[in-house]
């Protein structure tokens, strides 16, 4: 056994080509270990995405449907006139919520000041209304509040709800980018060492049904994932940050109630238009002076059906309290993930033997294990008795994606107090 590079060198059932074999083996094996435990963490965080992703599509979906389904009636040529006004508004809520760099406070103002144009000119056709005429009619009319105090509250509410949505659904999509990246970080040349010495040395010594010590395994894998072990501080907060934003979600920035309203607020407001109507009429013509009477002067706006048409919510509260407790409980459980892999890879794994054991493999013999246990993380390796960890040299990847991490807890942050926090794609 003189020839063996990495197994105990005493009489063996091992050729080096077979050591070798065994080495890139317990590589491969520890590798996909690795893999199979952050593929169910990446599955658990996209379908925790996916759900909320449908359910928040689908409530913006329904309210669009709705106005379509009830404009019409309601408001005649108002509606079928205007239709891209509202197509527009709804096109920019969903490209907000999808990431887009758009202010939505902006993008809100924008459909209350284009409907207030339209609306203006078709409660007035009698009169030729030039586009300067319309800039001067918004900045009078505005201090008028003539939609009432819907577009306020909505811009309140809705970005609110809207940030807290675009930041919980993202924050999914990043913890699980970071496992899939950081379950593919390649083990060192030492750790590949330890690794076959932890699992395959036994054999060499003829000891092929001998566990590895539960102590010893511990101390490989911690040396071998000491990188990722750093990540555990970052990782509970972005799980912890998760779980507030989902409270607040199903809390005071309701999406249920908020998205899922939004055509009925856009209702309220037209009505407040039109009782308003003849009040601020006046005070434009005051402030702007009278428009020129129109040639045409067809009165579009009598024909208007006033058919009061009752516009409904359809609430599905109960899937939203669902899906948030389901979050909550799947983002505390991973909330450790990080810490506690070495254990579960050592027990689930490499099935090393019980704590008590004295009759197990202990690197050199059946036996039991006596060096103690490793901290986590790297800063606590540097007297680690199994894997030669250089502790001045952090995995590069790893440390890109804490990073990664930070940034997104950062948002979900913001997010809760409602504010809004460009999205940059933090590679940059």
């Amino acid at each position: 056994g003189e020839h063996l590079r990495i197994c105990p060198q005493g009489y063996t059932c091992c050729t080096s080509e077979m050591e070798e074999n065994f080495a890139n083996k317990s590589r491969s094996e520890f590798e996909a270990m690795m893999k199979e435990a952050g593929r169910s963490v990446q599955t658990t965080l996209t379908a925790q995405h996916r759900s909320f992703d449908s359910y928040f599509q689908d409530l913006l979906n329904k309210s669009e449907k709705a106005l379509y389904d009830a404009f019409p009636s309601m408001y005649g040529e108002l509606y079928t006139q205007n239709m891209k006004v509202f197509k527009d508004l709804y096109s920019e809520l969903r490209r907000y919520y999808r990431g887009s760099n758009i202010n939505l406070e902006e993008a809100l103002n924008e459909f209350w000041t284009r409907l207030l144009e339209r609306l203006f000119k078709l409660m007035n056709p009698q009169y030729h209304i030039t586009d300067e005429y319309l800039d001067c009619m918004v900045k009078h009319a505005e201090q008028h509040r003539p939609f009432g105090e819907v577009p306020r509250d909505l811009k309140v509410k809705a970005t609110r709800a809207f940030i807290a949505a675009r930041s919980y659904a993202q924050g999914f999509l990043v913890g699980s980018d970071v496992v899939k990246k950081v379950s593919q970080v390649s083990l060192s040349h030492e750790c590949t060492r330890a690794i076959m010495k932890l699992m395959y040395c036994p054999h060499c010594r003829g000891m092929s049904s001998v566990k590895p010590c539960n102590n010893y395994c511990l101390n490989v894998v911690k040396g071998c994932l000491a990188n990722q072990a750093d990540l555990n501080t970052e990782w509970k907060y972005l799980m912890d940050s998760l779980v507030i934003v989902a409270d607040r979600i199903d809390g005071p920035y309701n999406v249920d109630t908020v998205i899922g309203t939004i055509h009925m607020r856009i209702a309220e407001a037209i009505s407040n238009l039109q009782e308003n109507k003849d009040l601020i009429t006046t005070k434009v013509f005051q402030g702007c002076g009278n428009p020129k009477i129109s040639t045409k002067g067809s009165s579009s706006e009598d024909k208007k059906r006033r058919g009061k048409v009752t516009l409904e919510a359809k609430s599905s509260a109960q899937a939203l309290e669902m899906l948030v407790l389901d979050a909550k409980g799947n983002l505390t459980a991973l909330k450790t993930y990080w810490i506690t892999l070495p254990g579960s890879l050592c027990s689930k794994k490499v099935m090393a033997s019980s704590v008590t054991d004295d009759k197990c493999w202990n690197g050199m013999t059946k036996g039991s294990y006596l060096p103690e246990v490793m901290g986590d993380g790297l800063a606590n390796q540097i007297n680690n008795p199994e894997v030669e960890v250089d502790i001045t040299k952090p995995d590069m990847t790893i440390r890109q994606q804490i990073m990664q991490l930070k940034i997104m807890t950062n948002r979900l942050g913001n997010a809760n107090i409602g504010n809004d926090v460009d999205f940059q794609d933090a590679s940059e």
